[in-house]
């Protein structure tokens, strides 16, 4: 299946404009794809109070930079000697496509628009745990650098090389290793290569009546390895956990050796655990070549669900409540009014009859209920088990919510807005063709603080537009996409219109650090599922004590003291960590 190689998703896939200003989503991937959406530009523009002209568009450049090549002659002769040609390249847009995640300001910008400041200068496609420990022991003979590569839809920076970085660059390309070595069905156990993607594990699992579960934004091209090196969550984390409750043993193989545990197991007290070290590694220790997860059984009833409420505060307060009972659902996230009503925008055209029952819903909704159309937000529910659960659930579910004046709006409109996240990645690309530059990223932050960090959010985005006089009105969104029993992943979308601005690709990560900053003193976290990278480095000093990371510049030391794996991510002294 054919990518979009620097932008996101698959090459079958777009947003286009029609002659009468709807737009489409090309293909028929998605349930977004494949019909007019009338509302889609008038929203965009009454959001950030600008005019969006079809025919003025921002060019993509043509002949995207590659950096010249860094050749290590002896270690490339010795490579040619052992591997067969299809097992690395030189070809320049694979090596620019190795070279940068989905960061959009810092990466994706400079990749279309702009220039990324380095490209690695050769891939290596790893195929097995030979393969690892032959590339590895090449490297440090000849003093290489490695980069492990995943999906590359990290948006830290994480494969953003470092500036300093004078070895010849080799990116280890994992996605061959994409197979289950073997599932254990009495143990609900299985094995499987670290290159394998979300959409592959699925696949294959389904075949013999099982899931995973993880289900993270990325999931049709991120890979078990990456979600590993980054400690990722999935949008069911509730019913199968995040990725450190799915994983039990994991191989990595380093310049030390391999560090593993002899057998997976379910829980043990056998002093420090090695492996715990491996979650949030971020491409710094070695290669992960496999890893033993949980499996569960196709579950017997998968049912969507909605809710709307007359404001946000209401629906944080439904999730508190709900974050403490014992019908937690698979998933559940609740959005916004921007992002409620930018959903309502990505809708069709109703025809006659589905109109006139729209028309009831919104007189029920807005004139007998009393919510306003500025202020009403939505939840999005997903319950998976049996159908015993599933109506424990659902029953107690919506008891609940209409304790905070919640009502239910339909499964339908669940499994839109639940689905919806694996289209809407595409809108980023598609509006930054028109100047219109966004971002996403996220936080965990305690019950108690969640208004106080979505208003300092949005008053510091607000003087960051005023500060660089940027033209139009800032956008920001965001949505509690996870819930715990001390606290929530808050997920943020802002955007700003750049025609006519200068240098938007230095100015934009400037506003995304103040915004950072701003989230960091008002009590959120430097992530809760993205990452460190590059992009949030500073701020390990603000989340760990000196002597805690110092202890972690050792562990890196000890284990790769040539700096192989010399990608720099986490810790901003490169030639450490």
């Amino acid at each position: 299946m054919e990518t979009w190689r620097h932008k996101w998703g698959f090459a079958d896939t777009q947003f286009i404009i029609n002659d009468d200003r709807s737009v489409t989503l090309t293909g028929d991937r998605y349930n977004l794809s494949g019909y007019k959406m009338p509302y889609f530009l008038s929203y965009i523009e009454e959001q950030l109070g600008i005019e969006i002209n079809p025919h003025d568009q921002q060019p993509e450049i043509t002949q995207k930079f590659i950096n010249p090549l860094n050749i290590n002659k002896c270690f490339c002769q010795e490579l040619e000697n052992i591997f067969p040609s299809n097992q690395y390249t030189f070809d320049e847009q694979e090596r620019l496509f190795h070279s940068h995640g989905q960061s959009a300001f810092k990466e994706v910008y400079k990749v279309l628009y702009s220039k990324l400041e380095r490209t690695v200068d050769m891939i290596f496609y790893c195929q097995s745990e030979l393969d690892a420990q032959k590339i590895i022991n090449l490297a440090i003979e000849h003093n290489i650098c490695l980069v492990p590569f995943g999906g590359g839809t990290n948006v830290s920076c994480a494969l953003k090389l470092p500036e300093d970085e004078k070895r010849m660059v080799v990116s280890v390309d994992m996605r061959r290793m994409n197979k289950i070595e073997w599932i254990d069905r009495d143990n609900f156990r299985a094995c499987v290569q670290a290159g394998i993607t979300g959409q592959q594990l699925e696949e294959q699992l389904r075949k013999d009546g099982f899931t995973c579960g993880h289900e993270p934004d990325s999931l049709e091209f991120s890979t078990l390895g990456g979600w590993i090196s980054t400690n990722a969550s999935g949008m069911k984390k509730n019913r199968y956990g995040n990725i450190e409750q799915i994983v039990e043993n994991i191989t990595l193989i380093t310049p030390k050796g391999t560090i593993e545990q002899i057998q997976p197991i379910s829980r043990a007290s056998m002093g420090m655990q090695i492996q715990n070290i491996l979650f949030g590694s971020e491409g710094n220790l070695g290669l992960i070549t496999k890893a033993v997860i949980k499996i569960h059984p196709i579950p017997q009833v998968k049912k969507y669900g909605s809710l709307v409420f007359p404001n946000f505060e209401l629906g944080v307060e439904f999730l508190y409540s709900l974050a403490h009972s014992g019908f937690v659902p698979a998933s559940i996230r609740l959005v916004d009014n921007n992002q409620f009503r930018f959903g309502q925008a990505l809708k069709p055209q109703p025809t006659n009859i589905k109109g006139w029952i729209d028309k009831l819903k919104k007189f029920y909704l807005l004139k007998l209920c009393g919510f306003n159309p500025y202020q009403m937000v939505a939840a999005t529910i997903v319950m998976e088990g049996s159908a015993q659960e599933i109506a424990y659930q659902q029953t107690n579910i919506y008891a609940l919510a209409k304790k905070f004046q919640g009502l239910a709006s339909g499964s339908e409109n669940g499994q839109r807005g639940y689905m919806l996240t694996y289209a809407i990645a595409y809108m980023r690309d598609f509006l930054a063709s028109f100047f219109i530059l966004g971002e996403s990223f996220e936080t965990s932050v305690s019950w108690s603080q969640i208004h106080q960090v979505c208003h300092a959010v949005d008053q510091t985005l607000k003087e960051q537009h005023e500060k660089f006089n940027l033209p139009g009105k800032p956008y920001l969104s965001y949505r509690i996409s996870q819930i715990y029993h001390t606290g929530v992943c808050l997920y943020f979308m802002f955007g700003f219109y750049s025609k006519g601005v200068e240098s938007p690709e230095i100015i934009s990560p400037q506003i995304e650090h103040s915004i950072r900053v701003a989230i960091m003193e008002n009590g959120g976290s430097i992530s809760h599922h993205h990452g460190v990278g590059k992009s949030r480095q500073e701020f390990i000093k603000n989340t760990l004590s000196s002597d805690s990371i110092e202890l972690i510049k050792e562990i890196k030391q000890a284990n790769d003291p040539q700096n192989i794996f010399g990608i720099g991510n986490f810790c901003a002294d490169a030639k450490t960590i």
